[in-house]
Parts: C-alpha cells; structure tokens; sequence
C-alpha cells in the first residue's frame, strides 16, 4: 500500500498580511532610531551595510505594492515550497536594486513610504490574485518584461515573511543590542515554510525534524518510523534553524555549540543545507 500524500501547509490569508505589517512595522522602528554610525556598520551579506540592509527590507516589502501594479498573470505556476531554492538565482539582480535603493532616499523616508503603499495595497487585493515573482517586481512595476513564476498573492506574502524575519535576524546580528522583536506570527510562518521545504527537497519519513513550538516535519529516503522515539532525530529553535536554512550558520558549528541535537545515522543534513540564500 504507497503511504499516505501528505497534506500541503496552509496559512490563513488574514493572519500573514497582519503579520508581515508587524513585522515591518518592528524593523521600521529599530530603523528609525539608528544613528549614521550604526547605518554605516557592515553586516554578515557580504559588503551591504546596515543602510543596504534596511532599504532591502523596505524594498522586499515593497515589492507587494509592486507586484500588484502589474498586470496579473495568466496562470499559477510558482508553488511556495519551490520559492525558496529558486532566490539564488535573482541574487545578482535584487543587489543591484538594493544599492540603488539606499542611495535614493534615506531609510526613514523609504519605510514610511512603503508602509503607506503596502496598506493601501493590501487593502485592496483578493489574496487569490495571481503575481509575478521575478526581480523586476521588486519595486519596479512596469518594466515591460516577460513574467513567469506566478504565485498567488497569498503565498507571495508569505514569501515576504520569510524575507522580513531573516533580514530582522541579520540586522539584530550587525548591531548587537539592537533586539528588533519578531512577530510571533512571522516566526512560525517562517519556520514552517522552511521546515517544510526541507521535506520536499529530501522526501521521506527516516528523520524527524523538531522546531519547537511552530514544526515537525519527517523527511530523508529510509526505513519509514511508525512507532516510538524515532531513530532519527534533529531539534532545534526556530532562529536557529532558520539560519541553517539561509546558510547563515554552518551545520557543524551549531553542533558544536549544541544549539542542534542530530540522533541516528540519518540526522545528518548538512548535504541537504542551505535550502536558499
């Protein structure tokens, strides 16, 4: 008999958009209060200051006012669990805007303008519209490209959770003490949608992996556990596993640190990390 289909996650459309608000309204706030010095600090993304970072953050979020001022494509073809491993791709593409973005406008002006397009946006749209997802909507409404990777709106603001609780993590890792708070609703989606990307990339039910108190998920080819303590085990917190997942940590350095517990000969996924970046 073949095992059971697992059911796809859903996240209730509501409860997103009042989370994704939340949470830019927390970063929007940190933002607001730093000094140029602080601005001025690197970051663990290379050579993007805090400046860089905080425009990307206004600009991921931004992007949903974006994607809504184009026109709507014709089909759904961008599942969220096949997001994530496709952002790797747009990376060259979002630096550039990012840059651009920081030098036009300071961050307190970038942020109040994107929250009141973003309201505005939100308020208007059925989360069942469908939205391209391709880098020219970041922010760029109109290029005149091709769209392809469509995704519901719904999903696509799910996709700026994600965005919204990494990029708060970086900046509370640039400028310690910073303590920008996440939204307990953002960190679960996030967790989740992350969680769940990892049993899509590595299908089965040898390994359990714990996230606790927002996921479990079973995963990796081998013996199926029906019973019992699994043989197999990973747990961890959700920050934690969320940089593991965005290559901020290694897998082997959050061991040792003990901040992952991997029982069993299946628990070892570092091969399977980072899922995007």
């Amino acid at each position: 008999m073949p095992p059971a289909k697992k059911r796809t996650r859903t996240y209730d459309p509501a409860k997103i958009r009042t989370a994704v608000l939340a949470q830019f309204a927390h970063v929007r706030e940190a933002v607001a209060g730093l000094t140029e010095e602080q601005l001025a600090a690197p970051t663990r993304l290379g050579d993007w200051t805090v400046r860089e970072l905080a425009a990307h953050v206004a600009m991921v979020v931004g992007a949903v006012a974006g994607v809504l001022e184009m026109a709507e494509p014709a089909k759904h073809e961008l599942p969220l669990l096949e997001w994530p491993s496709g952002t790797a791709t747009k990376s060259a593409a979002i630096a550039e805007r990012t840059r651009e973005l920081a030098a036009s406008a300071e961050s307190a002006e970038l942020f109040a303008r994107t929250t009141a397009r973003i309201e505005k946006a939100l308020a208007e749209a059925p989360g069942t519209r469908l939205v391209p997802t391709l880098p020219q909507a970041l922010d760029r409404a109109g290029a005149g490209e091709p769209q392809t990777g469509a995704m519901t709106l719904a999903d696509f603001l799910v996709t700026r959770i994600v965005e919204l609780v990494v990029h708060t993590d970086d900046l509370n890792d640039a400028l310690p003490g910073l303590d920008v708070p996440y939204d307990r609703q953002a960190l679960a989606a996030c967790t989740r949608v992350l969680a769940d990307t990892l049993a899509v990339k590595a299908p089965g039910a040898s390994t359990e992996v714990r996230i606790p108190p927002f996921a479990v998920v079973q995963c990796v080819e081998g013996p199926r556990h029906t019973r019992g303590t699994p043989p197999n085990v990973v747990e961890t917190d959700p920050l934690t596993w969320i940089r593991l997942a965005t290559g901020r940590v290694e897998w082997r350095a959050v061991l040792d640190d003990a901040k992952v517990s991997a029982s069993g000969e299946r628990a070892d996924l570092s091969r399977l990390l980072p899922l995007m970046s």
